[in-house]
């Protein structure tokens, strides 16, 4: 038999091969972070049915080279564009992440540890951040102190009960801000807010009384025994100020005088000893009394309506800081993933949570990586193995981008290209069979 036949042949099976691969890679054009393959071919064996020889000054004959007749094609190598990144694609989900950069997200299934470019993430009923395929997404959890502990990755978590709540803390200094008409000589009426250790809310409706002007100083005391609420319902707690305390301005300017209401005591008294005074502001072992610190230097007098704004906490002057503000209990209302792979927690009190930071790893060699399908790939020895512990996303070259997915890199003008190339490759070894059937057809015939 001819060897062109075997040779054509050879040369069909690669060719279908690579086909093969163009097909799943155009089947996987809108798969999430798919990366493309592309097949190369390797010629074979060759026959050599006469080696070659050098010059031989002896006999005067030159060297001549060996004649080799090749048997056909095969697969050379099926590479994957691993490293190319796809382009993206907006989702506005905050559970879809992008990563830029060359690592990968780590997650693990039936006890194995898989890795991926696909972020489609969502979390499961157990508020487990899982793949589409249920595979936990790993990372580093929290300590006590809400610091990242860079050790062996484990399943992340976007809620959970231990991250249901954060603590409330008591108030113990409030402010008062605002404006005083400067041509009333009205009473004015505000309320003060605050919370105990509990978390409880408390709302205290205050009365600034006019006492007329004395100078350049115009002056407002607080009535006696203002009413507290907690959360909503009246008690028989009562807040005072000090007979002496005033809330005094400067006639001429408006402005408040500092030394007189830069720093007031506000009295909370609970005289039958039915609520837990204890918890609330500053306490010092008794029963039926607390106090608040109130700042009212932000208030002013001049010719605009009176808007009286309080608000919890007083300012430092000099670092800035809000202290003794105090808040309510925490629920957490909301998830979102930063650049860098930290999970943050938002509270309806205004706090915020890192609670785990999801790991990357990268390798040496990514393009050795094996895929094992549902956009996931494992370690081989030729692409480096896993430490177990993976890296921080922004200590090399990438970034996580939330609400983004990686599209897939296939580029379809490059498929249908090396398609058109392929089918003229397999329709040309088609036609060796064909060329090579007719000539043992002739060879048959000679004995006719």
């Amino acid at each position: 038999m001819m060897r062109s036949l075997y040779s054509a042949v050879s040369g069909l099976k690669a060719h279908q091969t690579r086909m093969d691969v163009i097909g799943n890679n155009i089947a996987n054009v809108n798969t999430v972070a798919y990366k493309s393959q592309s097949m190369t071919f390797s010629e074979v064996f060759y026959q050599t049915t006469q080696t070659a020889s050098g010059p031989n000054a002896e006999s005067g004959k030159g060297g001549t080279n060996a004649m080799q007749i090749g048997l056909g094609s095969s697969v050379g190598s099926i590479s994957t564009a691993i490293a190319t990144e796809g382009a993206s694609e907006r989702t506005d989900n905050p559970y879809d992440m992008a990563i830029s950069g060359s690592a990968f997200f780590i997650v693990s299934s039936a006890g194995n540890t898989y890795f991926t470019r696909a972020g489609n993430f969502k979390p499961d009923e157990s508020g487990a951040l899982v793949t589409s395929s249920g595979a936990n997404v790993m990372g580093w959890q929290v300590d006590e102190n809400g610091e990242i502990v860079k050790d062996r990755v484990s399943p992340l978590y976007v809620s959970s009960p231990e991250f249901t709540y954060t603590d409330p803390q008591k108030t113990t200094a409030v402010s008062l801000s605002g404006n005083i008409n400067a041509s009333s000589k009205e009473s004015v009426t505000t309320t003060l807010n605050f919370f105990d250790t509990l978390g409880n809310s408390y709302q205290a409706t205050v009365t600034l009384q006019y006492q007329g002007q004395d100078g350049n100083i115009v002056s407002y005391t607080m009535a006696d025994n203002a009413t507290i609420s907690k959360n909503g319902e009246k008690t028989t707690m009562t807040m005072a100020l000090p007979d002496d305390a005033k809330f005094e301005f400067n006639a001429l300017t408006g402005a408040p005088i500092a030394e007189s209401m830069s720093n007031m005591t506000l009295t909370i008294t609970d005289p039958d000893g039915t609520n837990n005074i204890q918890a609330i502001g500053t306490n010092d072992g008794s029963d039926t009394e607390s106090t608040l610190r109130l700042d009212a230097t932000g208030m002013k007098m001049i010719a605009d309506k009176t808007a009286i704004n309080p608000s919890l906490g007083i300012k430092n002057p000099t670092t800035g800081v809000l202290e003794g503000a105090g808040k309510a209990v925490g629920k957490m209302t909301a998830v979102g993933i930063n650049e860098s792979g930290c999970i943050v927690a938002s509270y309806s009190n205004g706090d915020t949570k890192i609670i785990g930071q999801i790991a990357v790893t990268s390798f040496s060699n990514p393009a050795g990586l094996e895929k094992v399908g549902e956009n996931l790939y494992s370690a081989t020895l030729n692409s480096g193995e896993f430490d177990g512990v993976g890296e921080d996303v922004t200590s090399s070259d990438g970034k996580i981008t939330s609400g983004v997915l990686e599209m897939s890199n296939v580029d379809l003008s490059s498929e249908f290209t090396t398609m058109i190339t392929t089918q003229r490759g397999y329709q040309a070894n088609s036609r060796i069979i064909t060329v090579s059937d007719s000539m043992l057809e002739e060879l048959i015939n000679l004995k006719r």
